[in-house]
């Protein structure tokens, strides 16, 4: 059967983040150990390299994750990412910009999230300002293919 995409409610937005959270907690977690085996001892507190290396990993499992076409959080809740202009995955540059954004939105208490729920597409701040979309993609029973 065809797929359909419509706008994500925002509980189920919610869930995919919460979902995001813990897998992206679970690889910090495992990789966060390369560092410390590399340096043979244990590394305190506020170190800026462990810092920038925890962003540096968060930033690829999420930028990885949108161009491939959507995270696990994305995939347990059948939701789809795809650039606004076109019926494609994100381009890096695309990716990028969104992940600042959702750091941006979740620095400010998640009020670029709450947008959401507001906006007439059901997007975040940062689905505007990278230029994509988050989809629910769902089985039509009907047969018909529609994108909105």
């Amino acid at each position: 059967m065809p797929e359909v995409d419509t706008p994500v409610p925002f509980p189920r937005r919610m869930m995919a983040v919460l979902y995001d959270a813990i897998a992206v907690f679970t690889v910090v977690y495992f990789l966060s150990f390369i560092p410390v085996v590399a340096a043979g001892r244990i590394i305190e507190p506020g170190n800026p390299f462990m810092s920038a290396y925890v962003v540096a990993v968060v930033y690829g499992y999420f930028v990885l994750c949108w161009t491939r076409g959507r995270t696990l959080g994305m995939q347990a809740w059948k939701l789809v990412i795809l650039a606004q202009a076109a019926e494609r995955r994100p381009t890096l540059a695309e990716a990028s910009l969104r992940f600042l954004g959702a750091a941006a939105s979740f620095a400010l208490g998640g009020a670029g999230y709450l947008a959401a729920l507001f906006d007439r597409d059901k997007r975040a701040w940062h689905d505007r300002w990278s230029h994509t979309r988050l989809l629910l993609r769902v089985t039509a029973r009907d047969g018909s293919k529609t994108r909105r």
